[in-house]
């Protein structure tokens, strides 16, 4: 088949004219006057690469030659979008653009119009601006979740996709597979120093190449931010637990505290760790310094299920089955959220849940928690007899984005130190589990090692 040149219509009002016919091999006939021929077809989308950004708060959206392709923010994953119709404004030079946020189904409408904008604080690709710092477009995004954003957008031909305009090519393409779905992370750092247990219930310490199987049993894992020491709880009976420290140098674990103790959490410092002690019936929230954990003293004498790491140097991070609570060291609680506005309708409080918040983004939660009406394949765990799903919850904007792989249970989840990547405890529908590794957009996933309750240092 030949090759034939394709023909790509601007967006921008073209007429045909109306051409009288000629024969050739002899003399033209007389000129008539022609009624004018049909307007010819007019596109409705820009057809080329178009980054829109702005910022407070930064944002940038791709525009492709389907429409919206992605939205990015600094601290998030990337929102794809699902493009649908569009309007041009031929007068306004203008369109807006309709699509759906991929994740949450929620909608989103951009309005791009050809004029000039001013933003000389942002450019959220640092692609480089123009030289005068002036854009070809005004952009402006709403989003039903996150809001209002203003900005400006230009024509990043850079960007602009490889376009393989011969038919016989096109057809075999259409034959094929859809692609794979890529990742947009490039530059994640896989974890230095992690703790699982493995599945014959030991403790396994692991930093660079170097792994240290721990004597004995223990459980709720947590390794220091150097990735040089770890904290375990160890049950001897219910009413008789130690929280002990392993030291790679020594190769030697040492009893911090005892009784009725459990959930031991580095601060960021490695100073000082949070721990739960019970108390006249209940759980309460305790602080002490590893170097001297018999000055360990209570910090929150409210009656909590579970602590969630700490959040920054002064305030750790609890939950009482009702609302997470920020509390201070101090003892007073900075911010509340009800768990029911976390977890929606589809999961609900378990003691088993966790609230993982995003090691460089306060706003960004990593959400393991039980399923209220479990999804078709999804097994139950055998200790507790739930399902869990994973998801990412922003507290300011209220989106959630599921990130349970299908028919899988998922539990346990933990931030890798740069964000980008997450690590859970998995089970199949033959209950088989290992500790599975996937990037923050919900791409990538892979086994990581055959342990669970995996945890990371470094």
């Amino acid at each position: 088949m030949r090759n034939v040149p394709r023909i790509v219509l601007l967006a921008v009002p073209l007429l045909l004219a109306g051409l009288p016919e000629l024969s050739f091999g002899q003399n033209p006939p007389a000129a008539k006057k022609l009624p004018a021929g049909p307007a010819a077809p007019q596109s409705t989308h820009y057809p080329i690469f178009i980054l829109a950004f702005g910022n407070d708060p930064n944002w940038s959206l791709r525009i492709g030659l389907k429409g919206p392709e992605r939205m990015d923010r600094p601290g998030y994953p990337p929102i794809p979008l699902e493009a649908a119709d569009v309007t041009h404004e031929a007068a306004a030079d203008s369109w807006i653009y309709h699509a759906k946020d991929s994740a949450t189904g929620a909608a989103v409408a951009i309005h791009l119009s050809r004029e000039a904008c001013t933003d000389a604080k942002n450019d959220t690709l640092t692609l480089a601006p123009p030289p005068s710092g002036k854009y070809s477009f005004r952009a402006s995004v709403e989003h039903a979740q996150l809001g209002a954003m203003t900005g400006c957008a230009r024509i990043a031909a850079e960007l602009f996709p490889k376009i393989n305009n011969q038919p016989d090519q096109q057809e075999d393409d259409a034959k094929k597979k859809p692609p794979v779905p890529v990742s947009s992370v490039t530059n994640s750092k896989s974890p230095v120093s992690v703790a699982y247990v493995n599945p014959a219930g030991k403790i396994v310490f692991k930093r660079g190449a170097t792994t240290h199987l721990i004597a004995g049993e223990g459980a709720q894992l947590a390794v220091s931010r150097d990735g040089k020491r770890l904290l375990y709880t160890h049950q001897d009976k219910p009413e008789d637990r130690a929280i002990f420290l392993y030291d790679v140098d020594t190769e030697k674990s040492t009893e911090l505290v005892r009784g009725q103790v459990q959930q031991a959490f580095w601060s960021p410092d490695d100073s000082r760790f949070a721990f739960m002690k019970f108390v006249d019936g209940k759980w309460h929230l305790w602080t002490a310094a590893v170097a001297s954990p018999e000055t360990a003293a209570s910090v929150l004498p409210a009656d909590i299920v579970s602590i969630h790491g700490w959040v920054d140097a002064q305030t750790i991070l609890v939950d009482d089955l009702k609302q997470l609570s920020w509390v201070t060291d101090a003892g007073t609680i900075q911010q509340a959220i009800p768990e029911k506005e976390i977890l929606g309708d589809a999961f609900g409080s378990s003691s088993a849940g966790t609230f993982r918040v995003h090691p460089l983004n306060p706003d960004l939660l990593l959400v393991s928690a039980e399923w209220l009406k479990p999804p078709a394949g999804v097994p139950a765990d055998t200790h507790t007899g739930a399902s869990f799903g994973l998801f990412l919850y922003e507290i300011r904007s209220k989106r959630r984005v599921l990130l349970s792989p299908v028919n899988m249970l998922s539990q346990n989840a933990e931030w890798s130190r740069d964000g980008f990547q997450v690590f859970f405890t998995g089970a199949d529908s033959a209950r088989r589990y290992a500790t599975y590794r996937m990037f923050w957009d919900g791409i990538g996933m892979q086994k990581y090692v055959s342990g669970t309750s995996l945890v990371i240092g470094q």
